[in-house]
């Protein structure tokens, strides 16, 4: 079983990052970027074979480990 992890920044937190590729993709044309936010995908290979199970345990690694929860929000999709 699979398990992919999207973290984003949490709305109103500053993104640097994304602000710095919005402002490149602007420089080589792309005019239309009004926004960018960055983040991180983290895909993990799980022994569990009860889906929601699987979940809970990804959502605690989260929790832990995966995600600085006061700064970014996660989503758990068991793929």
């Amino acid at each position: 079983m699979k398990a992919r992890v999207t973290i984003m920044l949490k709305d109103g937190v500053l993104d640097p990052q994304g602000e710095a590729i919005r402002h490149a993709l602007g420089g080589l044309g792309f005019q239309g970027v009004s926004g960018v936010r960055q983040g991180k995908v983290i895909e993990l290979d799980l022994a569990a074979t009860d889906a929601e199970a699987a979940k809970a345990e990804v959502a605690r690694m989260c929790e832990g480990l995966l995600a600085n929860t006061v700064i970014e929000k996660y989503a758990v999709e068991i793929v």
